[in-house]
């Protein structure tokens, strides 16, 4: 036969005092509770196996205690880390995390939205991929809080890096190694993030070459082949993301073209997995914890304001760090 879960009352009787006192110990408040008296409740708490009614909380305070994170693509390596640091941000408020994945579709996008309004969450995060609608309008319309990070449509509340400083550092690096001519892979629209990346190196590199693939590691790599073939590869290139970073060494190696000494490569990301690869790469990393604790400060903290974080340059060898100069290249 099942076990009945504990309940509130068998916690009082178990300690020795009322329920209101044991309820007091659960929810941090609104009275205070001696600290011998809370020591026995949570010991009988935990004794008896006692975990607080999420929905009857709900209905006292009118809060649910969770929120909502909607990601833009959860299979990306990128938005998996942020969405980690989200949910510790959101954690440390003691909140519980629902997790969606839009798929980068703009439709599943407010969908998600929309059913985790109909779960009366305390406030969302969007993890958006582009800026097509602005669904945090919707959520606000329903008077639940939201906020965008890494990326969102213009006038929303956005925790993001700053991507324009990123871009100018990792071209100011290349030519440190002493190439002149950086070219920039970018995706296949400029939308978001990657449109400000995509400027920032055209206002800093003007007249060099712009490629293009989709963000994958496969479209990098198939498109990494076929300049090596065409002998167009160009000799420096940054990537607008990690993903495509992976491929266009992945392509190289498979043309037994060497990184860093015939293609030298930054990427604009800094996942966990960068480091990890072969060569290691030079990144600007995204500085994800201070973007996450950032997006729900102003989820709920009136007072907080959106600022744009710096993306810390990290030399590996992908650049020509760490294993001798490069020859000059024009």
């Amino acid at each position: 036969m099942r076990k009945r879960p504990s309940t509130l009352a068998d916690v009082a009787r178990r300690a020795g005092t009322s329920t209101a006192v044991v309820s007091y110990v659960m929810n941090n408040g609104p009275r205070p509770v001696a600290a011998a008296t809370r020591e026995r409740v949570l010991a009988a708490a935990a004794e008896l196996g006692y975990r607080p009614n999420r929905i009857a909380r709900a209905l006292r305070s009118r809060t649910t205690g969770v929120a909502g994170l909607v990601l833009a693509d959860a299979s990306n390596p990128y938005f998996g880390a942020l969405a980690r640091h989200v949910e510790r941000a959101l954690e440390r408020r003691d909140l519980l995390t629902l997790i969606g994945n839009a798929g980068y579709s703009a439709q599943r996008q407010r969908h998600l939205v929309e059913r985790f309004l109909a779960a009366q969450v305390d406030g969302l995060v969007i993890v958006s991929a582009d800026s097509v609608g602005d669904v945090a309008e919707v959520a606000e319309a329903a008077g639940v809080p939201a906020v965008y990070v890494h990326n969102g449509p213009p006038g929303a509340p956005v925790a993001a890096a700053d991507n324009q400083d990123a871009v100018r550092e990792a071209v100011a690096h290349l030519r440190g190694h002493g190439h002149r001519h950086i070219a920039f892979l970018t995706g296949p629209d400029d939308e978001g993030p990657v449109g400000v990346r995509r400027a920032a190196w055209h206002a800093a590199v003007p007249g060099a070459e712009l490629l293009r693939s989709d963000y994958s590691r496969a479209a990098a790599d198939a498109l990494t082949r076929h300049l090596a073939d065409a002998g167009t590869l160009p000799h420096a290139l940054v990537t607008a993301t990690d993903e495509q970073a992976i491929g266009v060494l992945s392509g190289a190696w498979a043309r037994g073209l060497a990184v860093p000494d015939r293609l030298a490569v930054i990427s604009l990301d800094g996942t966990p997995e960068s480091a990890h690869t072969a060569p290691a790469l030079t990144v600007t990393e995204q500085p994800l914890q201070a973007m996450a604790e950032q997006a729900v400060a102003l989820l709920f903290d009136e007072a907080a304001a959106p600022l744009a974080t710096r993306a810390a340059l990290i030399p590996r060898r992908s650049c020509g760090c760490g294993g001798g100069d490069l020859d000059l290249l024009s």
